[in-house]
C-alpha cells in the first residue's frame, strides 16, 4: 500500500510528505485491498475524504474561487498579501501559485481511488450487484468530476490509467482535451445506469447527479476548445431528463429563502461536499476570506463592481451581497471599506450565526438544480435555433424566484441563449461558473473589458492562451512532459 500511495505523491506533486509519514491503516489498493464489499466502501471513502481537506486538496479552500477570479464576477484586494489571488485577476499566474495546487492534488488523489475502484470491483466476493454498481457508480461520478475540473482548468492534462505504481508514470504525456471528455463521458453513462435514484446519503451522487454532470459536460463540450455544437442538443436531452424526473431524484428549486441553500441539505443540492464536523474537514472558504479588513476579515475575493451594479436589483441581490458592515458599534456602506467594495453575503452564511470564522462546517455546493434549469434552457435553444415552451418555462422558474420578470416572449435563439447565459452569471455569481462559461464561449476578454475604474485593469492582451493554469512547478520538473 505504502507504494502505491507514494507513487501517487510523486507522479502528482512533491508536497506530500506529511502523507506518507501519517498511519497506513484503512487506506486500500489494488485487487488485494478490494476483495471485498467493505474494502469497496472503504475505498470510497478515500475518494470523497481527498476532496475535502482545508487548505490542502480539494474544493473546501478558496483555491476554486481564486482559480475562476478572471471572471468578471470576482476580484481580490488590489494590496495587502493578496498576490496569489490578483495573478489570476491579472492574468499571469506563476506555476509556483500555491492556489492552484489543492485542486491539482486533491482531484488526482480522488481519481486514484476511484480507478482503484473501477479497476478492481470485479473481484470482489461479497455483497450483492446492486450495491457493488452503486460504489462503482459513486467512484465513476467522483473521477469523472475530477477529470472535468482538470481538464477545464489546465487544458490538457495526463490521464492516469492504473492506480498501481509504474515507473513510466513518472514521464507520463499529457492527453488532449478530447481524450479527456471521452474518459469522462464514459465514466458519467458507468455512473448514471449504475446509481440509484436516491442518494444513500447527503454528500452522495445519484442517477440525476450523473445526468446533471454529464448535461454540463455536453454543454461545455459544445463550446471552446473542442466546439462540437452536436452536443448541444444532448446537453438539453440529458438536462430534460433530470427535470422530468426531478421527483424521483428529490431535486426542485429551494423556495424558502435564497441564502439558506448556501448552508445546505435543501432540494436545490445535486452534488454536494458536505464537511465532516471537525477541523480537518472544515471548508476554509466561509467566512474571513469574504470579509473586509473592517470587520476583521481577509478581503480574499469580492465581487467587481462592475458586476455588482448591473446586478438586478431583488431579493436575490440582497441576499447575494452584503452592504452594509458593523465596525466598532457603527454601521458603515461598502463605500467606506478599505477595498470600497461589496462583499459576497452568501459566503458568510454559518451555522452558529457567527460569520467571523476563518473554517466553517457548511458545505460546498457544487451542482444545484438550477444549474439543471438553466443548462437545458441554453442548450435547447441553441440545439433548435429558437427557444421552446420548456426552455422559458426553466429560466423564469429562476428569474421568478429571484424576482424577476419572465424573459419577453418571441426572443430569438441566439438571444435568449444570451440571456440564460447571463441569467446564470446572476445565479450563481461568485460560485466559479461564471469562468467556465466565460470560457467555453470564448467572452473572456470582451468580459475583462471596461472595468469599472475602482477595479483592477488587466494590462496584457487575454488570448486562450490564458484560459489555461500552469502546471504546478514542482510536477512540472519531477515531470518534463507535463
Amino acid at each position: 500500500m505504502k507504494r502505491i500511495y507514494l507513487a501517487a505523491c510523486l507522479l502528482l506533486m512533491a508536497g506530500c510528505s506529511k502523507e506518507l509519514t501519517e498511519n497506513p491503516r484503512g487506506l486500500v489498493g489494488g485487487a488485494a485491498a478490494l476483495s471485498s464489499q467493505a474494502g469497496l466502501e472503504s475505498a470510497l471513502t478515500g475518494a470523497y475524504g481527498s476532496l475535502l481537506v482545508p487548505w490542502t486538496s480539494g474544493f473546501t479552500s478558496v483555491s476554486q474561487i481564486a482559480m475562476t477570479m478572471g471572471g468578471d464576477d470576482l476580484t481580490t484586494h488590489s494590496g495587502s498579501n493578496k498576490e496569489e489571488f490578483r495573478e489570476f485577476d491579472l492574468f499571469n499566474v506563476s506555476s509556483l501559485n500555491s492556489r492552484i495546487t489543492p485542486i491539482w492534488l486533491g482531484c488526482y488523489k480522488t481519481i486514484q481511488s476511484a480507478t482503484n475502484i473501477i479497476n478492481n470491483y470485479e473481484a470482489v466476493e461479497d455483497g450483492t450487484e446492486k450495491d457493488i454498481h452503486t460504489i462503482v457508480g459513486e467512484a465513476s461520478f467522483l473521477r469523472a468530476l475530477c477529470y472535468y475540473w482538470l481538464t477545464r482548468l489546465w487544458g490538457e492534462v495526463p490521464i492516469i490509467p492504473s492506480e498501481v505504481y509504474d515507473p513510466a508514470y513518472l514521464t507520463l504525456k499529457k492527453s488532449q482535451p478530447a481524450e479527456v471528455y471521452k474518459l469522462i463521458e464514459e465514466d458519467l453513462k458507468r455512473a448514471e445506469e449504475w446509481l440509484p435514484d436516491t442518494k444513500r446519503d447527503p454528500g452522495r451522487s445519484n442517477k440525476g447527479a450523473a445526468k446533471a454532470l454529464l448535461a454540463d459536460v455536453y454543454l461545455t463540450e459544445a463550446g471552446w476548445p473542442l466546439k462540437d455544437q452536436s452536443k448541444y442538443a444532448l446537453a438539453a436531452a440529458k438536462a430534460k431528463e433530470v427535470i422530468d424526473n426531478k421527483a424521483a431524484y428529490k431535486f426542485d428549486l429551494y423556495q424558502d429563502g435564497f441564502l439558506k441553500i448556501f448552508a445546505g441539505g435543501t432540494v436545490e443540492d445535486v452534488f454536494t461536499l458536505f464537511t465532516r464536523g471537525q477541523w480537518s474537514t472544515y471548508n476554509s472558504f466561509y467566512g474571513l476570506s469574504t470579509m473586509p479588513e473592517n470587520e476583521g476579515g481577509w478581503s480574499d475575493f469580492f465581487p467587481e463592481l462592475k458586476f455588482f451594479n448591473n446586478f438586478p436589483a431583488g431579493p436575490r441581490k440582497d441576499a447575494t451581497f452584503s452592504t452594509a458592515f458593523v465596525v466598532g458599534g457603527e454601521t458603515i456602506t461598502w463605500q467606506q471599506t478599505t477595498t470600497k467594495h461589496p462583499y459576497y453575503k452568501k459566503f458568510t452564511i454559518q451555522q452558529p450565526g457567527d460569520k467571523a470564522v476563518y473554517m466553517s462546517n457548511n458545505p460546498v455546493i457544487m451542482i444545484r438544480y438550477a444549474h439543471v434549469l438553466l443548462i437545458y434552457a441554453e442548450a435547447q435553444a441553441r440545439a433548435a435555433g429558437t427557444p421552446n415552451a420548456d426552455a422559458y418555462a426553466a429560466v423564469n422558474a429562476v428569474r421568478a424566484r429571484a424576482g424577476l420578470p419572465d424573459l419577453a416572449a418571441g426572443m430569438s435563439g441566439p438571444d435568449f441563449a444570451a440571456a440564460v447565459v447571463q441569467e446564470r452569471a446572476w445565479e450563481f455569481a461568485g460560485e466559479w461558473n461564471r469562468w467556465f462559461d466565460l470560457v467555453r464561449l470564448d467572452q473572456v476578454a470582451a468580459a475583462n473589458a471596461d472595468k469599472d475604474p475602482g477595479d483592477m485593469k488587466v494590462t496584457t492582451p487575454i488570448t486562450q492562451d490564458k484560459y489555461w493554469m500552469p502546471i504546478p512547478g514542482v510536477d512540472a520538473i519531477v515531470n518534463p512532459n507535463l
